[in-house]
């Protein structure tokens, strides 16, 4: 009996340790596939939108209001004084030793023409303006002794004349190949260069004085009444931080029948910065009331190009794409994407 029980015991010894590593993997096995695990039943689990509202975060609720909204009415600026120097005459250019941006004087010549066939016709206009005065005295002479006739001392009279008004004729000619400034003002352009022809009516050159600007706008006639003569207004231009001041010096009175807009010329003041004409300016007005949504600047944020705003709802924070027109005092217009009465965050937080 105790052979028996030595027996058993030795195979007991031998097979315990393959048999307690396959319960292992078993146990395993089943620990893997969530046996051991509590599990949830089938069914819909609810999803609630957006985040949940953070402790001190400001809010504001949205209220329509009538309101004006500014409108930007744009133009152009140019000079009071400004003028095209053309060439009155056909001819080749000599000289031009000023070009773009250079500062002129009352009086300076800008460019020369080849005035040699104006010369030679002067020349032969000289020389029958004498031959006429010399044949006028002869004829005087005679006249006086009753040699000569009074038609003879009127054709005379007349052959003299008219050689006489020849003759300044070729000197205004000759005076219009010399071009010159007629103003102290700063060169826009040059058209051409030494050596070309131009033919009369052709601008070489375009003069301004920098220092009577002013900017012209092409205002809607909804809006004109908002513009007087001698009312002040702020201009904005291109390439000057600050707004230039002006003052309304003229309205056309005649109506643009394609953009239903009359001009406006405003005078500008310098204050020390150039304007430079083409600018870009644009001045503000008071525009149509409406019902208008305003919020505050900080609480419009983009992601790309589009806007978005933090709605409050249920106390979750739920983002919505909004779209904006105007900013004004730290202030953004709403165009869509809210309605009156809505909560948004003053201050949007950062999602994810």
């Amino acid at each position: 009996m105790s052979a028996v029980k030595e027996r058993v015991e030795k195979i007991v010894k031998v097979a315990w340790r393959p048999a307690a590593g396959f319960a292992g993997l078993v146990v395993m096995a089943l620990w893997m596939a969530g046996t051991f695990e509590s599990k949830v039943g089938p069914g819909k689990q609810e999803h609630l939108p957006g985040f949940a509202l953070p402790d001190g975060a400001r809010t504001v609720t949205v209220k329509m209001t009538r309101a004006a909204s500014p409108v930007e009415v744009v133009g152009t600026a140019t000079s009071e004084r400004w003028v095209n120097l053309s060439a009155r005459i056909p001819a080749a250019i000599q000289t031009m030793p000023v070009k773009a941006g250079d500062a002129v004087t009352n009086g300076q010549v800008l460019a020369t023409l080849d005035d040699r066939d104006i010369r030679e016709q002067w020349a032969g206009a000289e020389a029958q303006f004498k031959q006429a005065e010399t044949e006028y005295n002869r004829t005087l002479r005679l006249f006086e002794k009753g040699a000569a006739t009074d038609q003879a001392k009127v054709a005379a009279q007349t052959g003299l004349e008219a050689s006489r008004a020849r003759l300044q004729q070729m000197r205004v000619m000759l005076s219009y190949a010399e071009i010159q400034s007629p103003l102290d003002g700063i060169v826009t352009d040059r058209h051409f260069e030494s050596g070309d022809w131009v033919a009369p009516g052709q601008v070489l050159f375009s003069v301004y004085d920098p220092r009577v600007m002013r900017i012209e706008v092409p205002v809607p006639v909804r809006l004109l009444s908002r513009f007087a003569v001698n009312q002040a207004v702020s201009v904005v231009l291109d390439g000057i931080a600050q707004p230039v001041k002006g003052t309304v010096r003229e309205i056309v009175s005649e109506v643009d029948p394609q953009s239903r807009s009359q001009k406006v010329k405003i005078k500008l003041e310098q204050a020390g910065h150039p304007i430079l004409p083409g600018s870009y300016g644009r001045i503000t007005v008071e525009g149509d009331t409406h019902d208008s949504l305003w919020v505050q600047a900080s609480a419009v944020y983009r992601v790309g190009q589009q806007e978005f705003v933090q709605v409050v709802s249920e106390g979750r924070v739920i983002r919505r794409m909004v779209r904006t027109s105007l900013i004004r005092d730290g202030h953004i217009e709403l165009i869509s994407g809210l309605g009156d009465g809505e909560v948004i965050l003053v201050e949007p937080v950062k999602e994810g």
